[in-house]
């Protein structure tokens, strides 16, 4: 009791709360994800995220090395191709994007690990994640179908080098049977990191505009959850735990931070947090109107994402904040 106990104490200097401090974020702790297009010498910026670009493989491998250089372990690489049809082909296919962005990635910076984002919806000419009934205007994916289209989407990107394979379409069963088509294809030691509670988010607005993946009817909320569920998500990431899933994603990470919390209190995985479009622009838009700190309010956001129980933690911010982490030290 005041005045014995005086919480201020451990206070008065910056080394003393350094060496008080219950949650340290790290370079470690980041994912950086990058869109690749077809072309060279492409850099197409993003003009709802600033500082995000669209790259052709060569720029690519250009910021791959950049993001090693910093410390930050990992990316994630979306596509962009340069065709769609219904039956995905450019997600599947060998000499798709994602599969050329891998391979050169892995070759330039083979320490680098390259997460694949194994969804479908780019790739689709509808700008659904997967098959639908023919006819179909309401978005309905089928499950069991795409569930193929997934398997030899993970299979194909593994082939290219792909380290992690990130399935975030949504689908039933999804994991079990990438897991399946991994095993038979001979990458039993690839893991798979699920996108095991994604939500039918607003936040997401930005990244269509980055991977050209709105979809051109209906929407996606009879895959994707409803913002309202809590005890859904736990359920979908039990599910994906019983089928193989080595690490889980929440996504986003920003307005479901008690999602987070509650995923890592029911289980051991690594829990990766998506720090998603829309919450970056919207540092990014307040920063560029001068209204905030862009440095504090980033560092403090991604603290607050470990802190909730995130392991790691997808941000567009990854390069930003390696470089504001690097100054700490």
């Amino acid at each position: 009791m005041f005045p014995i106990t005086r919480p201020r104490r451990l206070r008065q200097t910056s080394q003393l709360r350094r060496m008080v401090r219950e949650t340290v974020l790290t370079t470690n702790d980041l994912i950086y994800p990058l869109f690749a297009v077809p072309g060279e010498g492409v850099a197409t910026e993003v003009k709802s995220m600033p500082g995000v670009f669209q790259l052709s493989v060569d720029k690519i491998v250009e910021d791959a090395k950049e993001v090693y250089d910093l410390g930050i372990p990992s990316i994630i690489l979306f596509g962009i191709p340069d065709t769609k049809d219904t039956d995905a082909t450019g997600a599947w296919h060998d000499c798709g994007i994602v599969q050329k962005a891998a391979t050169a990635v892995k070759e330039a910076v083979p320490d680098l690990i390259v997460i694949a984002d194994t969804c479908l919806c780019e790739y689709t000419s509808h700008g659904h994640c997967g098959y639908l009934e023919v006819g179909d205007l309401t978005g309905r994916v089928l499950n069991d179908p795409t569930l193929e289209l997934l398997k030899k989407t993970a299979v194909s990107q593994a082939k290219a080098g792909a380290d992690i394979i990130a399935p975030s379409g949504m689908m039933d069963g999804f994991v079990s049977a990438i897991r399946q088509g991994l095993d038979e294809a001979g990458f039993e030691d690839t893991p798979i990191l699920s996108y095991a509670a994604k939500y039918a988010s607003a936040y997401y607005g930005p990244f269509r505009d980055a991977a050209e993946s709105s979809p051109q009817f209906g929407d996606r909320r009879t895959y994707q959850m409803d913002p309202g569920n809590a005890r859904e998500a736990l359920k979908e990431v039990q599910l994906d735990v019983e089928e193989g899933a080595d690490m889980l994603m929440v996504k986003p990470a920003l307005s479901y931070m008690d999602i987070i919390w509650r995923v890592k209190e029911i289980t051991d995985l690594p829990v990766a947090a998506y720090n998603v479009s829309g919450e970056y622009a919207m540092i990014k838009a307040a920063a560029l109107n001068g209204w905030i700190d862009e440095k504090r309010v980033t560092l403090e956001t991604l603290t607050s994402f470990k802190r909730a129980g995130a392991d790691l933690i997808l941000t567009y911010h990854a390069k930003d904040a390696a470089r504001w982490l690097q100054e700490q030290d």
